[in-house]
């Protein structure tokens, strides 16, 4: 009988939408260190990918081509969108260096790394695809409060 969640996923897992996504898993390796599990060629012949796996860490995260013909028309990728509203997170041992792998490997800092209110060493790339990653590496055990008046000061800075 199969398992209802398939070893080494996890209960929520991104599935990417990207132009190019062989192109990607190959950035993707590069720039993060992703294994691949497996990918599918679309049927039809256009090269694109159905369906792709990677690891990153722990963690799987589903990779395909768009196909805005199967999804009602439009295009769902971050290029076609001209932007983004999902960051995938990564915690690291240490953000610094993956970020630097990320940039060498062709992503843009968006967010240089920097000791965060929240506890974490914290800093952002954006990908050739069009999608942003954070990278973070936890560096102090805060109470709730101590978050509150760290973002206060944050904020307060402007």
């Amino acid at each position: 009988m199969a398992k209802p969640i398939p070893d080494g996923f996890h209960t929520v897992t991104a599935h990417l939408c990207i132009d190019g996504a062989a192109k990607a898993i190959d950035f993707y390796k590069k720039a993060f260190g992703a294994e691949e599990i497996c990918r599918m060629d679309s049927p039809d012949g256009s090269g694109k990918l159905m369906h792709a796996e990677i690891k990153i860490g722990n963690s799987i995260v589903m990779i395909a081509d768009d196909f805005p013909e199967w999804c009602g028309g439009k295009p769902r990728h971050p290029k076609a969108l001209g932007a983004t509203p999902i960051t995938m997170h990564v915690y690291t041992e240490n953000c610094d260096k993956a970020i630097e792998k990320a940039t060498k490997a062709g992503a843009t800092v968006t967010m240089p790394a920097q000791d965060m209110f929240w506890g974490d060493r914290y800093g952002q790339v954006q990908d050739p695809f069009g999608h942003l990653w954070s990278f973070a590496t936890h560096i102090a055990d805060l109470t709730p409060e101590q978050m509150m008046e760290g973002a206060a000061k944050m904020f307060a800075q402007g």
